[in-house]
């Protein structure tokens, strides 16, 4: 029998083989959703789409969440097919994103579309979920592995941005589907994690997750705090615009946020709080953040608020996270990233739908029904600290 500190060093090896593959396959598939997310809507336009298809259009995505997304985050669960479950919806993707690229007309775009994000949108719940397995068998964290896929938004988005002026707007498809490809190719780099159905086969028969009510308050908290983000999504450029900002000033703004959220994500390991509160934290930062935001801020206080992105996203996202790992057990991993990605998709997809109207009435007192959602968030997660507290489950355990 292999001393006890050779197979230390041998788990600690395959740990950051584990670490680095996985923050490569974030890495492309942010960066893919970091060049999907500006320029999709304007490739659309390039190719002669309508603005009233291209609305329909891109509400595909938030639709799959809570439709098509549950469903294959809980056939790769029980298929016990997680990695193979990523690999087969990135190269879907990708085929989907490279067969749009030969479509100009609205019906086969929109078909095509629904298609590729039925097998694109499952893709970040799946690698969230095999990233928390992961962090439950090899002892890491999730913030700085997940910052690399923030950091790749930024580099991709900007470099698209470049892009725009030097190549034609109707090559932009083949940029997003040259990412989507990339993607597909690191997912066959992720290391196999353990089969857990010997480890799990007594725990099938436990509760259902939705009959949990700390797995339910974790996730409708999460879900209300990070979808009070929708009116900033949607209006701010468009907002700050009719303020007299230039485009490189808001570009400044947007990029403000993200990099607070990368150092948050970065130091999440040195942070001693419990994760309930860190999501309590988050909501209540994003009570002040869309307060403030909802009266024109100048912009130096603006661009203050802004660096609050990394609280009201990024520890949020750090803190349930956590609450994931101790309160779902590994085997239910994938179904429960399906659920609360689903949650969210519902939550996000209705609150952009009245956040039109609201806006169109209100203007920026928009922000204070996402400050009103994002503190609902924090209540209901600050009502169950002493369950969340008391009742923690270890996701590798069988049940």
């Amino acid at each position: 029998m292999p001393p006890e500190s050779q197979i230390s060093t041998a788990s600690a090896s395959q740990g950051r083989r584990f670490a680095i593959r996985l923050a490569l396959f974030y890495s492309t598939s942010f960066g893919l959703l970091g060049t999907h997310l500006p320029f999709f809507p304007v490739w659309l336009k390039a190719v002669g789409i309508d603005p009233g298809w291209i609305g329909i259009i891109c509400a595909v995505p938030a639709v799959t969440r809570f439709t098509s997304l549950p469903f294959v985050t809980a056939a790769a669960e029980r298929r016990h097919a997680l990695r193979a479950g990523m690999i087969i919806s990135a190269f879907a993707a990708a085929l989907g994103f490279a067969l749009l690229g030969t479509q100009h007309q609205p019906i086969p775009v929109l078909l095509l579309y629904v298609v590729t994000c039925g097998f694109w949108t499952p893709l970040v719940p799946l690698a969230d979920a095999y990233a928390l397995r992961g962090i439950a068998r090899y002892g890491l964290s999730y913030g700085p592995l997940r910052l690399w896929g923030s950091v790749a938004f930024i580099i991709c988005a900007l470099g698209c941005g470049l892009a725009v002026d030097v190549i034609a707007a109707r090559a932009l498809i083949w940029v997003i589907a040259s990412l989507a490809t990339l993607s597909a190719f690191t997912g066959l780099l992720l290391r196999p994690l353990d089969d857990v159905r010997r480890k799990t086969a007594v725990a099938q028969g436990g509760k259902r997750l939705l009959r949990d009510a700390n797995f339910v308050a974790i996730i409708v908290s999460a879900a209300l705090i990070q979808c009070s983000h929708v009116a900033y999504y949607t209006f701010a450029s468009i907002n700050w615009q009719a303020h007299g900002l230039g485009g490189l000033t808001i570009a400044a703004l947007w990029a403000l946020g993200v990099f607070a959220e990368i150092i948050v994500f970065a130091v999440s390991p040195r942070l001693s709080l419990h994760p309930w509160l860190l999501v309590v934290i988050g909501g209540v930062s994003a009570v002040v953040r869309w307060s403030v935001t909802a009266n024109e801020p100048q912009l130096v206080l603006l661009a203050i608020v802004q660096l609050g992105h990394g609280l009201t996203f990024g520890l949020t996202q750090i803190g349930v996270m956590n609450l994931l790992v101790h309160h779902v057990p590994s085997h239910q991993m994938a179904r429960g990233q399906g659920y609360y990605a689903a949650t969210a998709g519902l939550l996000s997809s209705t609150t952009s739908i009245i956040s039109g109207a609201i806006y169109a009435r209100y203007g920026e007192g928009l922000y204070y029904v996402m400050a009103a959602m994002a503190g609902t968030g924090a209540f209901v997660m600050w009502s169950m600290r002493h369950r969340l507290t008391a009742q923690p489950q270890s996701a590798a355990s069988g049940g």
